[in-house]
C-alpha cells in the first residue's frame, strides 16, 4: 500500500474553494456564451466513427491534470464532435431542450447530489417531487386522484410492473413468471406506431416480443379500436391472458394520437389495465384548444408524461401517474434493514423507492419546478403555442409546392413530408431522393433532421420544439431543403430515370462553416 509522505497530504480533500470560485465563473461564463453563440456550430458534427477515441490518450492520466487543460480539451475535443441539441436547428427526434433556467437547477442538483429514497435521505427533494407532479397534473387536466412521481426514463416499464401485479393471483413480482404451468401466456397489446421503450419494457418483464400484439392503425395512424377487441378475443380463444394496453397520445413518428375513449371502454370490458404514454403530447394539454388530446385519459390506469421532451427541461425528468399506487408498491416495495426507518411510523412519511426500482434516484424535481416558475404557465403555454404555429406554417410550404407532399396531419408540432416530383413514382427511387436530401441538410450544418416510415414510406420529419427555434429558421430551412431538393433532383435528371438519386455530388449547401473547420468556443 503506498502511504503518502507528510509533504504530500496536500493531495489529499477537493479542489479548493478559490480555484472552485475562479473556475466556476470560467465555466458559467463559457456556457453563457456557448448558448449565445451555440447555432454558428454544425448540428450534427463532422466527424467518421472512432474519431474521438483516437483523439484520446489509451491510458487513464497517473499524476493530476490542471483545470486549465482538462477544459481546454473539453472546448476542443467534446464540443465540436457533439450534436449540438440545444441549438435552434435540431429538429429531429424530439428536440429536448435545456433551457437556461434548468441548467442553473442541474448546477444546484449536482451541488447537493442527494438520493431520494427514504423521506429522511432527502426530505425536501420528496416534498418537491409531489409539489411538482400535482402541479403539472393540475396544467394538463387530470383528476386528482392520480399519484405521481418522477422518473429517470422508465415511467412505461413501472406501469407494466403494475399492470402485472394486477393480474389476479399472479403474484409475479414474489413468484415470477418462469416454472409455472398454471400461468398462461401474457399478452401486451399497442399500437404499430408505439415506441420500442414498450417493447424493452416487455422484454425485462418476462413477457418476451412474443407476448406483444400489435395493432394496426387507421388512415391516420390511430390504433385500430375494432382490430383491438378482435385480437384480444382471438387471444382468449388461443389460450392467453390478455393484461394491459397501451396507448399512444402523440406517437414518435407522426404525434398520431389514439383514441383513447374507445379503447378505455374496450379495456373496461374485458378487465385490462389501460397505460396511456403522452410521453411528448402530454404538455399540449395545457392549451385549452389543444385539451382535446388527453380525452379519456382520466380513466386510464397508468399516464406517462416526459417534460424533457416539450417542456425545456433537459433529459432525465419522466412523469409517471397512476389511479394504484398501491399495486405499484406491492410490486416494488423492499426495503433492507440499512433503509428501515424507525424514526417514523409507515403512515407517517412516503418512501417513494418503495414506488421505484431504481436506487439511487436524483433530484429532477428541482429542474422541473424551476422551469415551471421560471417561465409560469402562460409562459410554457405561449411557447407550446408557438411552436405548434411554425409547424402549421412549414405544412403550408410542403403543401403549396407541388414538389413536395405531406405524409400524415399535423395536429401538434411534428410535420411529415417528403419531396416527390412528377416523374418519379418508384418507392425505391423516392426513398434514395429524401435520402440524399436529408444528408444534404445534416451535412450542410445548419439543421439537423430526422426520418422515419409512414406506411411503408421514407419519410423526413422535423420536430419543432426546442425553445430556440423561431419563425425565421422555419423560413430559412425550407430554402435548404427547397435547393436541396433541385440539386438531387437535377442529378437524377441528368443521369436518367434508371440511377438513383444522389449518385453524384457536385453542388453543396451553404454553411456556417468552411468544411472542415471547427469553431472552438473558449
Amino acid at each position: 500500500m503506498h502511504v503518502l509522505a507528510n509533504d504530500d497530504r496536500s493531495m489529499l480533500g477537493d479542489m479548493n474553494a478559490s480555484e472552485f470560485h475562479k473556475y466556476g465563473h470560467h465555466v458559467i461564463d463559457w456556457i453563457t456564451n456557448y448558448l449565445t453563440h451555440v447555432e454558428e456550430q454544425p448540428v450534427f458534427p463532422r466527424l467518421m466513427p472512432g474519431d474521438v477515441v483516437r483523439s484520446m490518450p489509451r491510458h487513464a492520466p497517473g499524476q493530476a491534470e490542471s483545470m486549465e487543460t482538462i477544459l481546454s480539451d473539453i472546448y476542443r475535443l467534446i464540443v465540436p464532435n457533439l450534436t449540438q441539441w440545444n441549438s435552434a436547428g435540431f429538429m429531429g427526434y424530439f428536440s429536448s431542450t435545456a433551457s437556461a433556467p434548468c441548467i442553473l437547477a442541474e448546477m444546484l442538483e449536482s451541488t447537493f447530489n442527494v438520493s431520494r429514497m427514504l423521506w429522511r435521505t432527502a426530505p425536501a427533494a420528496t416534498e418537491l417531487e409531489l409539489v411538482v407532479v400535482n402541479w403539472f397534473r393540475e396544467l394538463m387536466g387530470l383528476p386528482e386522484n392520480m399519484f405521481g412521481m418522477l422518473h429517470h426514463n422508465s415511467a412505461v416499464l413501472h406501469a407494466l410492473v403494475a399492470a402485472r401485479e394486477a393480474i389476479p393471483c399472479m403474484h409475479a413480482a414474489r413468484e415470477g413468471l418462469a416454472g409455472r404451468p398454471e400461468i398462461p401466456r401474457l399478452r401486451l397489446y399497442m399500437s404499430a406506431e408505439a415506441h420500442s421503450s414498450v417493447e424493452k419494457a416487455a422484454i425485462v418483464l418476462g413477457i418476451g416480443l412474443q407476448g406483444i400484439r400489435k395493432i394496426s392503425t387507421d388512415s391516420i395512424l390511430r390504433m385500430d379500436v375494432n382490430e383491438l377487441e378482435k385480437a384480444i378475443e382471438e387471444d382468449i380463444r388461443d389460450g392467453y391472458l390478455p393484461f394491459a394496453v397501451v396507448a399512444t397520445v402523440g406517437s414518435t413518428s407522426t404525434t398520431s394520437i389514439d383514441p383513447v375513449p374507445q379503447i378505455v371502454r374496450v379495456c373496461e370490458h374485458y378487465g385490462l389495465w389501460l397505460h396511456v404514454d403522452a410521453a411528448y403530447a402530454g404538455p399540449a394539454a395545457m392549451l385549452p384548444e389543444k385539451r382535446w388530446v388527453l380525452a379519456g385519459c382520466e380513466h386510464a390506469d397508468s399516464f406517462s408524461v416526459n417534460p424533457h421532451k416539450w417542456l425545456f427541461t433537459s433529459l432525465g425528468c419522466s412523469i409517471l401517474y397512476t389511479r394504484h399506487p398501491k399495486l405499484l408498491k406491492s410490486a416494488l416495495s423492499l426495503t433492507p434493514d440499512y433503509l428501515q426507518d424507525t424514526a417514523h411510523g409507515e403512515d407517517e412519511v412516503l418512501n417513494l423507492m418503495d414506488y421505484d426500482f431504481s436506487l439511487p434516484h436524483r433530484f429532477p424535481a428541482l429542474k422541473l419546478w424551476v422551469v415551471m416558475r421560471y417561465f409560469g404557465r402562460e409562459g410554457l403555454i405561449a411557447r407550446i403555442t408557438e411552436h405548434c404555429r411554425l409547424a402549421q406554417l412549414l405544412l403550408t410550404k410542403v403543401e403549396t409546392t407541388p414538389e413536395f407532399e405531406c405524409l400524415a396531419p399535423v395536429p401538434l408540432s411534428v410535420v411529415c413530408f417528403r419531396a416527390h416530383p412528377r416523374g418519379i413514382d418508384n418507392e425505391d427511387s423516392l426513398e434514395a431522393l429524401n435520402k440524399q436530401i436529408m444528408a444534404r441538410i445534416n451535412d450542410a450544418g445548419n439543421y439537423f433532421l430526422s426520418h422515419t416510415r409512414i406506411h411503408g414510406k421514407y419519410t423526413l420529419r422535423v420536430a419543432l420544439n426546442n425553445i430556440h427555434t423561431m419563425e425565421q429558421h422555419i423560413h430559412s430551412l425550407w430554402e435548404e431543403l427547397r435547393a436541396a431538393y433541385h440539386i438531387e433532383y437535377g442529378l437524377w435528371q441528368r443521369k436518367g430515370s434508371g440511377t438513383r438519386p444522389g449518385s453524384m455530388h457536385m453542388l453543396t449547401l451553404p454553411s456556417r462553416q468552411i468544411e472542415g473547420e471547427k469553431k472552438e468556443f473558449v
